[in-house]
């Protein structure tokens, strides 16, 4: 049981981190694999002391602690490291993989889709894959179009696995404990714009689970819904801030999973609020924010007094300019402005 005393802030990274730390403690199956993600067992002498952890320090210290039988840098060859990770899984151990960028998806498609997603039903169910992939998405730190995209909604067109998007430290640490115990596949979506959040919930000390699959109220609400996944969460929340200050009563939910969807706790919103506003910073054509919109108009289109309305990018890459980077992604004016249209 999380005790008040235990909860403490951290940052995303630093709770994810700790999340990884416990669960090697905790069990001598989970491994770590990746560019980087040693740093070059730390080798100050060779320059490589800033590389700890990869990019993002999602995997700083881990080398230090485990060594390099349980953390090991690879080559750049995602379709090498990826597809031994499948491997691993597939004959016992628990693997980490860390799949720098989601935009790098094209090299290793086929050991995600073809190979993690379909060996457990090819099999009939005596061979499980427990591997967890993590990634990093997202706009608004200047990365260009390879480095930025998002694609949870990719992933989730394949039956076979599970995509999490956590959207504040204490939901991290949750998914990526979840994660490393699921028995199936399970690819986590980290947003660059969140590395440094303190915000949210404080983080518990001791391990705990957010389940995979379930959505979450962030804020509760009366007038209209939000639907936010990773960073457009944080954006929900603050356009609910404006909404609240005009005198609008905005429910958050924090979708936290792309597959599986927690249809019912979107629905039982949308039956009380009855007007959704969908916020997604994946590519607007074929997208969870469109799954999140079939879903309320074919299954709660006699609750709905306005037709359902996705806040997403332009269907464009994403732009490297300074200046054009923040239009692309969805922004909490642009979020009030949708849910004012719904709300006259």
């Amino acid at each position: 049981m999380v005790t008040e005393s235990a909860v403490r802030r951290l940052t995303y990274i630093q709770a994810a981190n700790e999340a990884v730390h416990q669960l090697m403690e905790s069990d001598p199956r989970v491994i770590v694999m990746g560019e980087d993600v040693a740093g070059a067992a730390g080798r100050e002498d060779q320059g490589f002391i800033d590389a700890w952890g990869g990019p993002l320090r999602l995997t700083k210290g881990l080398i230090q602690r485990f060594g390099p039988e349980r953390v090991r840098d690879t080559p750049i060859s995602e379709a090498g490291f990826v597809g031994a990770g499948v491997g691993a899984a597939a004959t016992g151990l628990r693997p980490l993989v860390d799949l720098m960028y989601a935009g790098f998806y094209g090299v290793c498609a086929d050991q995600i889709t073809n190979n993690a997603a379909k060996i457990h039903y090819m099999f009939g169910g005596k061979v499980s894959v427990p591997l967890t992939i993590m990634t990093n998405i997202g706009a608004g730190v200047n990365s260009a179009a390879q480095h930025s995209e998002s694609l949870y909604s990719l992933f989730a067109h394949f039956p076979g696995l599970k995509c999490v998007v956590p959207s504040d430290p204490f939901t991290a640490k949750g998914l990526y404990i979840s994660a490393l115990r699921d028995d199936d596949p399970v690819l986590i979506f980290n947003h660059k714009m969140l590395m440094g959040l303190r915000a949210g919930p404080g983080v518990p000390e001791e391990m705990y689970e957010v389940p995979i699959g379930r959505a979450s109220v962030a804020r509760e609400g009366a007038d209209v819904t939000l639907t936010g996944i990773g960073y457009t969460t944080q954006v929900c929340l603050q356009a609910a801030d404006d909404l609240a200050a005009s005198g609008y009563s905005a429910e958050v939910v924090d979708l936290l999973s792309v597959s599986p969807m927690d249809e019912e706790t979107i629905l039982e919103s949308v039956k009380k609020t009855r007007k959704i506003v969908i916020v997604d910073e994946d590519y607007p054509r074929c997208s969870f924010a469109s799954d999140v919109s079939a879903l309320v108009a074919e299954q709660a289109f006699d609750y709905l007094d306005a037709p359902p309305v996705r806040v997403t990018p332009p269907h464009t890459s994403v732009p490297y300019s300074t200046a054009l980077e923040p239009l692309f992604m969805p922004s909490r004016e642009g979020v009030v402005e949708a849910a004012a249209a719904v709300l006259e």
